[in-house]
Formats: structure tokens, C-alpha cells, sequence
């Protein structure tokens, strides 16, 4: 099992910086082997009439803007909303304390309403034409920029391998994000995609950036966002027949992909469903990296989960001094170190790692999946400890997910439970697992940097 052992450690390629190249021969995702290139039907990239918010100074959109729905805390949720009235947390996550099925529905018709209010009061507006944006994602550690385009993808057939998931999706989720679009009738945030690297796409995206940017913002990690509106229908048009001849990975929005399908096939389909607003980037240089998901897991006493775990690993404690504080800065080194393998837990004041999983371990991963799965770090993490040896099933309220180390260490004592800190998956890994037709467990990847949500919407009746 991949990073569970000294020899899996030295032999996974930890450093790659972005997603490497999948390729598929058959329209067929489930026995795909060429490039996804060579598929029968690539994106479907369409221009669209964008609804933008009216006043476009980068310190009134460092306001009203926002990380993905799935990114906010409910303390960060709150934060957004004071920040300003017309916050685009208040569209995406209009109410977050009910139950799942009242929360889906009165959701999405608050936000329906917030919506068409935004735009009567013309805090939104609707641009005159169709356009693709350009969009540049600018680290605050000066590393290199990912720059893709955003616009309307067409969702693929049945069997094309045009777009390929790799992850699985928790249905109360998908129905959510579904209710929402429904009642909106409109793409509030986009999905991303990692696409086949094409030159002339390349030399497109280059040549668009020669200007002042349309929209600007810088968010709170340090980002610059930067876009350009296109429109001019010569570029547009060798734009989207360039992209006609890649294929892409779903590295971010699996739920609101599923979501986008579901609502498509309504009787009659509502116009604008068979697209989803999309920010598509190439594979390779100029793409996205890799960061791990941390679970955290509620309710569960330390010692009773080491006990559990030793069962099915070697249990090692990692000398901490100090308080949570320590444990984060502990938790970062181990990450940071392409020598360490397998998994640490803690409840915020010990910090063990779990290496060397016993055959037991091994075997509860199903054997009949694809080789690139079973070798995965997270999947032996849900099949072997949360499942197995915790007896927790994979669902949001027994498994909770965590994007940083700090907020994992924070939710686990909160909780009352554990934070299991996973590395990243390698971008090969995502590649081949998507290749092979298989789904890692939900929430197994985080593409970063990601697109801020608010800057550009899609209404769905273009």
C-alpha cells in the first residue's frame, strides 16, 4: 500500500507538481487506454452571458467573494455573510442549520429569492454578449501561476470519455447542490477541469493576458485572481476547436458535476441544463497541484481508536512538546517530508503514527478494483482503519473532512474525537485511477489553487 511502507514511500513520485496526462483509446471511461485525446468526443466549450456582480473595484469583491461552498466553515460561513450584505455565501450557503432535507429545500429557495432581489436592485448585472474568461490564479509564494478559461461545458453522453470523475459522491449532497441549482436556475460556482495540454491553446491563453485584467481580486490566503473577458468570435472560435480535441479529468466539483446531470435529465429539461459552468486548465505546467483531505472523526476517544488501530498497524508515538499548537507544527514537517509514510492521529494533544498495515489491513481492500485504486493511501485508510477497525462508514456526519491540518487538529477537539492526517495523493495517482473507470472515496483530492466563487455566474437561461 502506497506510503505505508519505507519501500512504497521512496518509490511514490511525492514531487510532482501537477496532474500528469490520462489517457484513454475508447469512449468507453471503464476500459479507456489511450489518449483522452483519441476519444471519439472532446469539451464542448461554449461562450455564455455572463452575471457579474456591477461594482468590480478588487476591495468590493474581496467582500462579496468567497472560497467554494465546500471550503467554508459554518464560523467562516457567518464571517462571510457579516462582511458584506450582498456575500456570495449568502447564495451558496443560505442556511446551514437545519436538518438535511429541509435545508436543501428552504436553501434553495431563499437563495432563489436573494437572487432575483440581487438582480432587480442591479447589485448583479447580465453582460450583452457571449464570452469565455481567461482566469489566472497568482500563489502568495510566487510559484508559478495556473491560468485556465472559464466557460459553459457541454455535459458529455453516456460512455464518452470527454470529462472522467474520480472520485465518489455522497447523494444528499449531489440532491443539495441540485435543489439549489434548480431554484436558481443558475451556476453560482464552477466545477474545474484538468485538460489535455494543446499549444494552440497555450498561445491563445498567453495572447489573451496581454491587457488589463477585467476583474481582480487577492483572497485571504495570499491569491491573486485575475480575469479577462474575451469575446472577439475569431478567438473564440479556434479556442473552443482547440479544446475540441482534449479530454479532461473533474479535479474539482464532483458533487456539482452529479448535480448538473441530475437536474438535466428533469422531464422536460429546463434550458441552459446540458452545461456547467466550467474553468478548464491544462495538465502539466501551468495546472494544478495536489493537497491532501484530512478526516476527522467525532465522538471517538483516543485510546480506544489506538487500541482499535493496533490491530492493523504498527503504532508509534511522535514526540510532541507543547499544546495544539505543536501538534499542527508537528503535523506540518511530517508532511513536508517525502521520508515519512503511512498516517498520524491525534486528539490534539498526542500524535502517533500508524505504518506497516497488517495483511488483515490489506485484504479489506476489495480486490477486484483496479490495481491504481487499491494501491491509494485514503482508500486503505476508509476500507482498512475507519472501516474495518473503527467501524465508521464513509458518510458526513460519521466521517468529517478537514482541507487544512489546523482545522482538523481544531475540529477533533471540538468533537471530541481524532484527526487522521493523510498525504497527498500524486497527481499520477488521480490520473490512472481515472483512467481505469475507478472512483477514490469522496473527498479525496484538493486541486489547488482554486477559482473564488462570486466572480462570474451562469445563468442557465442563455
Amino acid at each position: 500500500m502506497r506510503g505505508c511502507g519505507p519501500i512504497a514511500a521512496a518509490s511514490r513520485n511525492r514531487d510532482a507538481p501537477t496532474i500528469a496526462v490520462v489517457h484513454s483509446s475508447s469512449a468507453d471511461a471503464q476500459s479507456s487506454t489511450a489518449s483522452l485525446s483519441a476519444a471519439t468526443a472532446g469539451l464542448e466549450v461554449r461562450p455564455f452571458r455572463a452575471l457579474t456582480y456591477r461594482r468590480r473595484d478588487p476591495e468590493q469583491l474581496a467582500r462579496v467573494s468567497s472560497p467554494a461552498y465546500d471550503l467554508v466553515t459554518p464560523a467562516g460561513r457567518d464571517r462571510l455573510a457579516d462582511a458584506d450584505p450582498h456575500n456570495i455565501v449568502r447564495l451558496i450557503l443560505p442556511l446551514v442549520d437545519l436538518a438535511a432535507e429541509d435545508r436543501n429545500r428552504q436553501s434553495a429557495d431563499l437563495a432563489a429569492a436573494t437572487l432575483r432581489a440581487w438582480e432587480a436592485d442591479g447589485v448583479l448585472v447580465r453582460d450583452d454578449e457571449p464570452s469565455l474568461w481567461v482566469y489566472e490564479l497568482s500563489p502568495a509564494d510566487g510559484s508559478e501561476p495556473t491560468v485556465g478559461w472559464l466557460g459553459a461545458v457541454a455535459l458529455p453522453p453516456t460512455g464518452s470519455a470527454a470529462v472522467l470523475p474520480h472520485e465518489d459522491t455522497y447523494p444528499a449532497a449531489v440532491e443539495g447542490r441540485r435543489a439549489l441549482l434548480a431554484a436558481t436556475a443558475t451556476d453560482l460556482e464552477p466545477i474545474v477541469l484538468a485538460h489535455d495540454p494543446d499549444p494552440q491553446v497555450a498561445e491563445l491563453t498567453a495572447a489573451a493576458r496581454n491587457s488589463d485584467p477585467t476583474l481582480e481580486v487577492r483572497d485571504s490566503d495570499g491569491v491573486r485572481h485575475r480575469l479577462w473577458r474575451v469575446t472577439e468570435p475569431e478567438v473564440l472560435d479556434r479556442l473552443t476547436e482547440a479544446l475540441r480535441r482534449t479530454g479532461a479529468v473533474i479535479a474539482d466539483g464532483h458533487h456539482r458535476f452529479a448535480a448538473a446531470r441530475a437536474h438535466a435529465r428533469m422531464t422536460p429539461p429546463p434550458p441552459g441544463t446540458g452545461l456547467i459552468l466550467a474553468l478548464v486548465t491544462p495538465m502539466g505546467p501551468g495546472g494544478l497541484r495536489v493537497a491532501p483531505i484530512h478526516r476527522v472523526v467525532p465522538d471517538l476517544d483516543l485510546g480506544r481508536a489506538l487500541t482499535a488501530a493496533a490491530t492493523g498497524f504498527r503504532v508509534a508515538e511522535v514526540p510532541v512538546s507543547g499544546g495544539a499548537d505543536a501538534v499542527v507544527d508537528a503535523i506540518d514537517r511530517w508532511l513536508a517530508s517525502p521520508e515519512e509514510a503511512g498516517f498520524l492521529v491525534t486528539d490534539g494533544r498526542r500524535l502517533l503514527q500508524l505504518t506497516d498495515p497488517a495483511e488483515e489491513m490489506l485484504a479489506a481492500v476489495p480486490p477486484e478494483a483496479p490495481a491504481a485504486w487499491r494501491e491509494l493511501d485514503v482508500v486503505l485508510a476508509h476500507h482498512g482503519l475507519l472501516d474495518r477497525l473503527w467501524h465508521r462508514s464513509d458518510d458526513p456526519d460519521s466521517v468529517l473532512v478537514a482541507h487544512r491540518v489546523n482545522d482538523a487538529v481544531a475540529l477533533a477537539v471540538e468533537r471530541a474525537g481524532v484527526a487522521l492526517l493523510l498525504r497527498a495523493i500524486s497527481p499520477a495517482d488521480v490520473a490512472a485511477v481515472a483512467r481505469a473507470g475507478a472512483r477514490m472515496p469522496r473527498k479525496s483530492t484538493l486541486f489547488v489553487p482554486k477559482p473564488r466563487t462570486g466572480l462570474v455566474l451562469r445563468p442557465l437561461g442563455e
